[in-house]
């Protein structure tokens, strides 16, 4: 009796844009957990190549870093050339990479506005374009897989300094919207994290202790969320659980898009 040897399925591949650090490398983390081979892409090649050493100390060769500006096509596809190379597949797409201006409307240069613009809604755009092939091919040519924008809660509601990140967030909303509509066919869904405040390196450099008390009034839970929760929210997406969700945009944000107008002083009154 001859006895046939089981061939493992290859690992599923993720694709991480802005990988290097902060939700981007919390989201790389939890895939590498999880038995994923992930692609990390990163414009800052001095901390992509540092990151991915760790990881791979870790996670061994499951690792691939590919420094890459999502706003440049030809980077992008120069990319996908290399994902193509080493995997052939890939099973989800991550949109992270972002980039911020907070000024005021009357001081935002349109040159800082092409910038946001570039880089969180064309940079995403280009990765779906260009990465599409690839998801396609990742189930043995049938089609399948994910797509998640990292988006912002400054894309649901407005706020002050915030025009060309705000903008920028609330189309890319509206793209995965509108991807989700027209990749259905390919079996390929699409979904948008939109995250409130997140304990950053970043935000801990930049955000006052003023800041953050307003923070901590305005969020009913009273807290910043966790780089961890939101790579959590984003394995979730792209998982075969959240198979039937697909367009749909998630608010990481503590009950801070829920919570409207006047919750500081409604809690102070109910507390007293």
């Amino acid at each position: 009796m001859t006895h046939l040897t089981e061939i493992p399925a290859p690992r599923p591949v993720a694709v991480v844009t802005g990988a290097a650090r902060g939700i981007g490398l919390a989201i790389t983390r939890w895939f590498l957990g999880r038995g994923h081979r992930v692609v990390m892409l990163d414009n800052d090649a001095v901390t992509l190549e540092g990151t991915a050493r760790q990881l791979a100390t870790e996670f061994g060769d499951q690792v691939l870093a590919i420094t890459c500006d999502v706003s440049v096509q030809a980077e992008v596809q120069r990319a996908v050339g290399q994902v193509q190379r080493a995997f052939s597949r890939v099973d989800a797409l991550v949109n992270n990479a972002g980039v911020a201006v907070f000024k005021p409307v009357t001081a935002t240069t349109f040159e800082e506005w092409r910038q946001v613009m570039a880089t969180n809604l064309d940079g995403a755009f280009l990765c779906v374009q260009e990465f599409l092939p690839l998801m396609r091919a990742g189930t043995g040519g049938s089609g399948g897989g994910s797509i998640v924008n990292i988006a912002s809660i400054s894309g649901l509601r407005a706020s002050t300094l915030r025009v060309a990140y705000g903008t920028s967030k609330a189309a890319l909303i509206h793209l995965t919207k509108q991807l989700a509509v027209e990749l259905a066919s390919y079996g390929v869904r699409c979904n948008a994290i939109a995250p409130g405040p997140v304990e950053t390196a970043m935000a801990k450099l930049v955000h006052t202790p003023e800041i953050r008390a307003d923070y901590h009034d305005a969020v009913p839970l009273g807290r910043y969320g966790l780089e961890e929760e939101i790579a959590a929210a984003v394995g979730f997406l792209c998982s075969k659980e959240a198979g039937y969700i697909t367009g749909q945009v998630l608010a990481v944000d503590g009950g801070f898009d829920a919570a409207g107008v006047g919750i500081p002083t409604f809690r102070l009154a109910s507390e007293g």
